[in-house]
């Protein structure tokens, strides 16, 4: 049981949360904190202070001037062509599958249906 501490966005559902805590994750979702509707400083913010493992759909997070790896906790952004909670979790699901999210802390991951990207600290 791991216990790498892991936030999804708010355009994240609750199955995804249920899914990485099965998978051994301490997961909470910036809803849980009252941050719905915060803009991203806001919530990046509070990302960082928690040093969580962080999960978004937003396209926001993926500038990688702006995230540069080695300089926070970690992000895996979800590129679905369906935004449905399925597609999504499929995608989810694949990434974990394919390595633990603590070997992606410090790293900006993209993943698609397809492939995963990452970028990590130099």
């Amino acid at each position: 049981m791991n216990s790498m501490k892991v936030k999804l966005d708010e355009n994240m559902a609750q199955a995804h949360v249920e899914f990485l805590q099965q998978a051994g994750y301490a997961v909470d979702r910036v809803t849980d904190e009252g941050l719905s509707g915060a803009d991203d400083d806001t919530v990046w913010q509070q990302v960082c202070a928690e040093e969580r493992f962080f999960i978004t759909l937003d396209l926001d997070f993926s500038d990688i001037r702006r995230f540069l790896p080695g300089t926070h906790p970690g992000i895996l952004l979800l590129r679905s062509r369906h935004r449905s909670r399925q597609a999504v979790q499929e995608i989810l699901f694949r990434v974990v599958h394919e390595q633990p999210l603590e070997t992606l802390k410090g790293c900006l991951v993209v993943a698609d249906e397809i492939q995963t990207r990452i970028r990590c600290p130099q």
